[in-house]
């Protein structure tokens, strides 16, 4: 049993653009335990719990230009690093600009404060941050979207890349199928370092 959400919330007002983003995913297994009687029992187990919030704000330099500064926290149950916040400030820019491919580019320096859930360690050190978002029409109503996140800093790098397929059904209500890769270099010996998660959602815009 799984679920999953995303809500994304967008604001602009004169030079300034605020957005906030909310996600959430939580699954959980049934399987079957032999006891020593020689009887089975089902049992449930939860294999995911992870949910995560950004916020930003961004101040328009010009056509395509800003500067930005960006907010991430998360809680992952069932990673090395079960706690992460980070906050930065950069400077974005689109490196392309047609009619059917659209890239945005966004850099700068931060601070990532992280918990360690096998020792209970909690660090703080600083990070390079860096983000691109990929936009390309395929049809009038069918778009790829890919967008890859990385916060690196001494001691952990921190990438994840969300690629989805939305297609449009009507303006406000669309059909997607995504895929997510994250990635952290240094992790305890019993955890992997990437994990993937592929979902089917249905994505309503509200205007």
């Amino acid at each position: 049993q799984t679920f999953n959400g995303k809500l994304r919330l967008r604001y602009a007002e004169g030079d300034w653009i605020h957005s906030t983003d909310l996600f959430g995913l939580r699954t959980s297994a049934e399987y079957l335990r032999n006891n020593d009687d020689g009887t089975t029992t089902r049992d449930k187990q939860t294999t995911a719990y992870r949910y995560s919030a950004s916020a930003g704000s961004a101040l328009q330099l010009g056509e395509h230009r800003q500067l930005a500064a960006n907010g991430r926290y998360e809680r992952d149950d069932f990673a090395t690093y079960d706690r992460q916040g980070s906050f930065s400030l950069g400077y974005g820019t689109r490196l392309i600009d047609r009619e059917l491919v659209i890239l945005d580019a966004q850099l700068g320096p931060g601070v990532r404060r992280t918990h360690e859930a096998d020792t209970d360690e909690t660090r703080t050190g600083l990070i390079g941050r860096g983000q691109l978002d990929l936009r390309y029409q395929l049809t009038d109503n069918t778009a790829l979207v890919n967008n890859l996140l990385v916060e690196s800093g001494s001691y952990n790098t921190f990438a994840q890349n969300d690629l989805g397929l939305s297609v449009s059904m009507s303006d406000r209500l669309a059909l997607k199928a995504g895929w997510q890769a994250r990635h952290n270099s240094d992790v305890a010996v019993d955890k992997r370092k990437t994990d993937t998660l592929t979902t089917m959602n249905v994505v309503y815009t509200f205007k």
